[in-house]
């Protein structure tokens, strides 16, 4: 029974990574278009590698560029479900981590070590 329950929590966290995924992709897509039109053409700035994506965090959206490993850990799950949670998935804000900066700090670094 506890398999079952544990294979059914993985997938349900396999299934959130996957759409906050698409939509940091998407979302992209829709700043680099609107971007273009802005800017005769110009490509957006190269400030987020591949491999990376960004987050928002704290009352003041600070913006922050994470490795994309970061998606597999059980502590950065918590907080992507507290987003989901908070702000859903329909909303144009960015992935947005609801928690306030210096928490947020403390558990980067700590998945860092």
């Amino acid at each position: 029974m506890a398999i079952k329950t544990l294979t059914a929590t993985m997938l349900t966290q396999t299934t959130m990574i996957k759409q906050i995924l698409k939509r940091c992709s998407s979302l992209g897509k829709k700043q680099s278009s609107e971007f273009n039109d802005k800017h005769d053409g110009q490509s957006l700035p190269l400030d987020v590698p591949k491999g990376h994506f960004v987050v928002y965090v704290g009352e003041n959206r600070v913006r922050y560029v994470l490795h994309i490993s970061f998606l597999t850990r059980p502590e950065f799950k918590l907080l992507l479900q507290q987003a989901e949670e908070e702000f859903g998935f329909d909303h144009d804000m960015g992935l947005t981590i609801p928690c306030e900066e210096v928490a947020f700090k403390s558990i980067v670094t700590s998945m860092l070590i």
